[in-house]
C-alpha cells in the first residue's frame, strides 16, 4: 500500500533524526564493552522471498552467532552486559529503522526470519507471510516478547522453537496479513510501546 510505505518512510526518517543521540549513546556503550562493529548484520528473508541483511545493534561478543544456535536462549553467555540491557528494552531493534527507511522492512509486519527457518514454513503460509514487507514489530512479537526466557526452560530449545513457537507465531503473522490496515498497524505500534514500558 502506498499510504503504508509513505507512513513508514516519514516515520523512520523522523525516528532516525530524533533518536540520533540515543543511537550515538548505544554505539559508545557497545564499543566500550567489546571490540567489533556497532551493528550486527544477518541475512533474513523479506518481501517475496528476497533476502536482505538486517540491522541490529550488536548485543553479543564478536562472532557470537558462530558459537551457538541461531535462536537466543535464556541467559545466553554470548550476550554482553550492555547487550542484555538493549535486548530487555528492545533497543537493539531500533537500528531496523534504517531498513524501514531503505524499504527492506516496514514498521509493522511479520518479523523476518533466517532462511533456515523460512524453509520449514508450509508452502501456503510462506506465500502469505512473504507477500508483505517484514516489520520491526507485529502481533507475534507482542505475544512472545519473553520468547528467550521460554526457550531457556526447554530441554531442547531448537525443537521447541520449530515445533511449538514458530507455528504459533506464524498463525499471528497470517492473521495480520489477512486483516492488515493502517488502523491495525497503529494499534500494534501502541501495544508494542505499552509492552516494552510494562
Amino acid at each position: 500500500m502506498l499510504i503504508k510505505r509513505l507512513f513508514d518512510l516519514v516515520a523512520s526518517a523522523a525516528g532516525l533524526l530524533v533518536l540520533a543521540p540515543v543511537f550515538a549513546a548505544i554505539a559508545v556503550a557497545i564499543k566500550r564493552e567489546s571490540p567489533g562493529p556497532v551493528f550486527f548484520r544477518q541475512e533474513r528473508v523479506g518481501l517475496h522471498g528476497r533476502t536482505f541483511r538486517i540491522h541490529k545493534f550488536r548485543t553479543m561478543v564478536v562472532s557470537g552467532e558462530g558459537k551457538g544456535p541461531l535462536i537466543t536462549i535464556g541467559a545466553d553467555r554470548r550476550i554482553t552486559a550492555s547487550g542484555a540491557f538493549l535486548r530487555k528494552y528492545k533497543l537493539d531493534e531500533l537500528a531496523q529503522l534504517i531498513d524501514v527507511f531503505t524499504g527492506e522492512m516496514s514498521l509493522v509486519g511479520p518479523r523476518p526470519e533466517v532462511p533456515k527457518y523460512v524453509a520449514l514454513y508450509p508452502a501456503d503460509v510462506r506465500e502469505t507471510v512473504l507477500s508483505v514487507r517484514p516489520g520491526i514489530t507485529d502481533l507475534a512479537s507482542i505475544e512472545y516478547k519473553d520468547e528467550n526466557a521460554l526457550l531457556g526452560k526447554s530441554a531442547n530449545p531448537e525443537r521447541t522453537y520449530v515445533e511449538e513457537v514458530m507455528p504459533a507465531k506464524l498463525r499471528y503473522c497470517v492473521e495480520y496479513v489477512q486483516n492488515r490496515s493502517m488502523w491495525l498497524d497503529l494499534r500494534i505500534i501502541l501495544r508494542t510501546v505499552a509492552a516494552i514500558v510494562s
